[in-house]
């Protein structure tokens, strides 16, 4: 009997970036962790934002049964991708497996989580700092990407993290990075909504910056972009949005 081919295709940089764009474009994701009184998986919704290396990052309640799993058994998997139009399996997703990393209020990058965390979810403020609401941070591990019938990807965590030393002082600097820009170009947000071809919404505006890309949100909508190679600093980041915004397609 012949072996059946692989159904698992060679990684190659499209999945990479697509994987990445699904990860970091997601707002909510369904999680699922081990139940620690029965072990069964127990799957969950929760809100997504990403840290400055793209790594995801939730907040949650202490009471949800989700967080008192993650206080036993660190293992969780998170799947984001939308499904549009027709068939749900026809979409893209990512599967990741991550370890849950608990982010105390007292940790250095605390304000910085919170801070990016509120740009995708304005509403959370009436809760963020409620004594029983904390962060984690959620390390991938290894991702299962499926980018529709018969593209299935096998990824390593590192695929999914921004690898820079750079990361701390874009994430220092981030909300005066982007109130240069827009003082120098008022219209980049307007400008990037129609190149990237955003779906019709009210205003959009720039909602956070990495080295890997930016994203753009207005209303419930948020729009992931990857740039082509890594920046290597703020400025190089404006470089890139300002070409996106304003070069002849």
């Amino acid at each position: 009997m012949k072996d059946q081919p692989s159904p698992i295709r060679e990684t190659d940089d499209d999945a990479r970036k697509l994987a990445r764009v699904l990860l970091r474009s997601a707002r909510h994701a369904a999680i699922a962790v081990l139940d620690p009184e029965t072990g069964f998986p127990f799957a969950s919704r929760v809100l997504v934002a990403t840290d400055i290396d793209g790594a995801p990052v939730i907040l949650v309640s202490k009471l949800s049964a989700h967080t008192k799993a993650l206080a036993r058994d660190a293992r969780a998997s998170l799947l984001t991708g939308e499904p549009g139009k027709g068939d749900p399996l026809a979409h893209p997703r990512l599967t990741t497996q991550c370890l849950a990393q608990p982010v105390d209020r007292g940790d250095a990058f605390h304000e910085r989580i919170r801070t990016r965390f509120l740009a995708r979810h304005a509403k959370a403020k009436l809760y963020i700092d409620f004594p029983d609401f904390l962060f984690f941070r959620l390390k991938p591990e290894q991702a299962s990407l499926n980018g529709g019938f018969g593209r299935a990807y096998q990824l390593d965590g590192n695929d999914l993290i921004i690898q820079s030393a750079a990361n701390e002082e874009i994430a220092a600097g981030a909300a005066e990075t982007v109130r240069d820009l827009v003082e120098r170009h008022p219209d980049v947000a307007e400008a990037l909504a129609a190149r990237l071809k955003a779906p019709e919404s009210a205003s959009w505006r720039i909602c956070g910056i990495d080295l890997s890309g930016f994203d753009m949100i207005s209303g419930d909508f948020l729009l992931r972009y990857e740039f082509e190679t890594l920046a290597g600093d703020a400025d190089h980041i404006c470089s890139n949005i300002s070409k996106i915004a304003y070069s002849i397609p």
